[in-house]
Parts: structure tokens; C-alpha cells; sequence
């Protein structure tokens, strides 16, 4: 199991916790829009240590943005092997054919 997979199994857990001692629970308890929100808010980040070129930074903005995304998936019942799959689907496709193809 990778850490992406272990990580989206710990939020998944945590949807029935309490929020009040889980940030992960006090997320999903907010529904989805917050989630989503949560998400664009580190993908902006990310977006900005990229363009400053701070490789640590965005390092450690991207993990952030992995786990909204995992949040947000969570949030709306789309589980992570759904991802997987879509993008297993998409493997050695040009992204302009399958870009073409939607």
C-alpha cells in the first residue's frame, strides 16, 4: 500500500470521528463545499511556490494539496482506486487525443 493509499484510508476513518479532535473530521463535517474551498486555497499556494521556485516550499504545499484533494474526494464519496483507475484508463493516451476525446 502506498502512502497516497494509506492516507486516503486514514481520511476515510476519520469521517466518523470526532471534530473537535480531528481536523480531517472537522473538514469532512463542514460537507463538501468546505472541502472543496480547503482545496483551491492549497492548490493556490502551490500554484505560488512554484512560480517562486522555493522547491521545499512546494514540496510541502503539494503534500498539503494532495490531502484536500483526498478531503474533498472523500467528501463527495469518490474513492481514490476510482482516480487510479480513470488515470490507468488515460495511461500511454496522448493528453491532446484524450483531451480531443471528452
Amino acid at each position: 500500500m502506498t502512502a497516497l493509499e494509506r492516507l486516503a484510508s486514514t481520511i476515510e476513518a476519520r469521517k466518523s470521528a470526532d471534530p473537535e479532535g480531528s481536523w480531517t473530521a472537522k473538514l469532512l463535517s463542514q460537507g463538501p463545499e468546505k472541502a472543496a474551498e480547503k482545496f483551491g486555497e492549497e492548490a493556490v499556494e502551490a500554484v505560488i511556490e512554484a512560480v517562486r521556485g522555493d522547491k521545499a516550499r512546494l514540496t510541502s504545499e503539494a503534500a498539503d494539496v494532495l490531502y484536500h484533494l483526498l478531503v474533498m474526494l472523500t467528501a463527495r464519496g469518490v474513492p481514490l482506486e476510482d482516480v487510479m483507475a480513470e488515470l490507468e484508463r488515460r495511461e500511454g493516451t496522448s493528453g491532446i487525443d484524450e483531451k480531443a476525446s471528452r
